[in-house]
């Protein structure tokens, strides 16, 4: 079947179909995308330490510095992205990335840690890239839980992709990542064709979502007044989940490691797939919610949801009340019950709810940007700040951190945007 005649077929087919065929491509994507950048976290690279700073480390804080700049940048060049840059973009961003791995095998550490940054930066890119071929959608609430529970299935999928390729191939963990990324290729432009066919949001999905258009410089400054307390509310929350779910997905390996996990590959996917099951089947049912105002509420008690679970898993796993497995997915359970809302439809709901014509790529790098900033921070506060507490123990406290605090800012949110919507309505009808 030709390009065109797809992209005919989809617009023209019934919407349960429609979805399906837009969220299977862009989670099978994003899943590919996700392999260049994870596959290396599944190795320990112990030996090494560089100013007090163990050489894995060392690779997470550039990788991340990379893929954090990326997201500052995003905020600019994702908001004005036209669509006739997606597909040659994500194509350059994993050749790329795909290319820094190949370096990093044949250059000696510690030089190879650049490698890492040059790996991060294009990445940083692919989150909004995909999901601008979904936003603003009657069904984008279906697509972008597809879409986003991808990264749950991702990250642990690619863990048991580079596992299975040290263990039963022989490749080391320096060109594990490589070797990864070579596998991952062509099913990406597969996927990549598959996704691009999908044609523009039509005239109902603006009626019913607002309509998407890049937003100049002008366009994001007056947002950002409109919205000021709400949004540093709002980010202050994702930089929390982000730091956790970033060290959780770094250091993951070097827990289970600890709880006696450690030669089990298969320990990363049989602990997400529950996870990315359920979260797609809660997200995806806000999709019945027509009132936006209520969704967009609904979202950010899902997100709260999320919060306090983490700090009840972590608390019943810290008296040892739970065995490590039930924890570790529970844990994930409620870091994903935050986090995906972020990356797909909560903020998609907001700008419907204010009917603010703007695109929800300038809200999700805002808050990425500051999220990878976090995360950073976290991870040298642990190096440099609690360097004898194991990764097992700062990953319980911070556990409770963000339950806590997040919580706090979560509500705060929720009350912030009740009173800020119902000083729109008056103003606005």
């Amino acid at each position: 079947m030709r390009a065109g005649a797809v992209t005919r077929w989809l617009r023209n087919t019934n919407g349960f179909l429609f979805s399906l065929y837009a969220t299977l491509a862009a989670f099978c994507l994003y899943t590919c995308i996700f392999a260049f950048r994870k596959t290396y976290t599944v190795g320990t690279f112990e030996g090494f330490v560089y100013f007090g700073v163990t050489y894995k480390s060392w690779m997470v804080i550039a990788q991340v510095i990379g893929y954090g700049l990326a997201k500052f940048a995003g905020i600019k060049l994702i908001s004005e992205l036209k669509s006739s840059f997606r597909v040659r973009g994500i194509i350059i961003m994993t050749t790329i990335a795909g290319l820094s791995w190949l370096f990093f095998a044949i250059t000696p550490p510690p030089y190879n840690i650049i490698f890492l940054f040059t790996n991060g930066l294009p990445l940083g890119m692919g989150w909004g890239l995909v999901f601008s071929y979904l936003e603003g959608r009657r069904f984008t609430e279906v697509l972008g839980a597809g879409v986003s529970v991808s990264f749950i299935f991702s990250s642990g999928f690619a863990k048991s992709v580079g596992g299975f390729v040290m263990k039963f191939w022989g490749v080391s963990e320096y060109w594990m990542p490589f070797v990864s990324a070579c596998i991952f290729l062509l099913p990406l432009l597969f996927f990549l064709w598959l996704l691009n066919q999908v044609p523009p949001p039509d005239s109902l999905d603006e009626a019913l979502r607002t309509k998407r258009q890049p937003m100049n410089r002008e366009d994001r400054k007056k947002f950002l007044l409109a919205f000021a307390p709400g949004l540093v509310l709002l980010i202050l929350t994702y930089a929390l989940l982000t730091a956790f779910r970033d060290f959780r997905d770094n250091y993951s390996a070097d827990v289970w490691k600890i709880l006696g996990y450690g030669n089990s590959p298969e320990i990363f996917t049989k602990t997400e797939t529950p996870i990315t099951l359920a979260i797609l089947v809660i997200m995806g049912s806000i999709m019945f919610i027509r009132s936006n105002k209520n969704a967009f509420m609904i979202n950010q008690i899902i997100v709260l949801s999320g919060m306090l679970l983490v700090g009840i898993a972590t608390f019943l796993f810290d008296r040892g009340l739970i065995a490590a497995t039930p924890w570790m997915i529970m844990l994930g359970m409620g870091l994903y019950l935050g986090y995906v809302p972020f990356n797909s439809i909560l903020f998609d709901r907001m700008i419907a709810t204010f009917k603010y014509v703007s695109t929800v790529g300038f809200l999700i790098y805002l808050a990425d940007a500051f999220g990878y900033l976090g995360s950073v921070g976290v991870l040298l506060y642990k190096e440099l700040g609690q360097p004898a507490l194991s990764w097992l123990d700062f990953f319980i406290h911070a556990g409770y951190v963000m339950s806590v605090a997040g919580s706090v800012l979560v509500i705060a949110s929720m009350i912030y945007f009740h009173i800020r919507y119902r000083q729109w309505r008056d103003v606005h009808g």
